[in-house]
């Protein structure tokens, strides 16, 4: 039997079957992949049926963080058995508590449109983040006030540093 994950990002629900062959099925429709990682960093040469990505990958605690094209995507992936864990004990996403922002890679902070005690809604801009040579909008996965700012415009952060938080 394949490995099954349930992959959510955001508010969509996918589910990813690792196949053989260098094939995955996301949500029953098959695709070629293959990834190469880059050396001595988390840039992984993602290649998709024939097209091409870049991308910066690195995971903590609870999400895989996935920098491609200028956007950040935050992705929560368990696999079925925790999924059906989760619905039996009625347990949902979590809307509450803290949320920190993490520099997905080394970069400069161009702009932070946001400052302690700002009400921000989901996909609003938190920080404009500059990584070989592109801008970068980290954007909010949820509602909240901004409590900390721990950066400002013109710093230099490393990967994973934290940058704010929003609870």
């Amino acid at each position: 039997m394949n490995p099954k994950y349930i992959t959510t990002i955001g508010d969509q629900q996918f589910t990813v079957e690792i196949l053989k062959d260098g094939k995955v099925s996301v949500d029953g429709t098959t695709y070629g992949v293959d990834y190469e990682p880059m050396t001595g960093q988390q840039l992984v040469s993602l290649l998709v049926d024939g097209n091409s990505f870049d991308c910066h990958i690195y995971q903590d605690e609870d999400f895989w963080h996935v920098l491609m094209r200028g956007r950040l995507y935050s992705a929560q992936v368990i696999d079925e058995r925790e999924q059906r864990l989760k619905a039996a004990g009625g347990q949902g996403a979590e809307e509450s508590g803290t949320y920190t922002l993490k520099a997905p890679m080394p970069g400069l902070v161009v702009k932070i449109p946001v400052k302690v005690g700002d009400v921000v809604n989901k996909g609003d801009v938190l920080v404009i983040l500059e990584s070989m040579k592109m801008q970068n909008e980290l954007k909010s996965p949820r509602e909240g006030t901004v409590t900390v700012v721990e950066v400002k415009a013109g710093d230099s952060v490393e990967q994973k540093q934290v940058m704010l938080s929003v609870e």
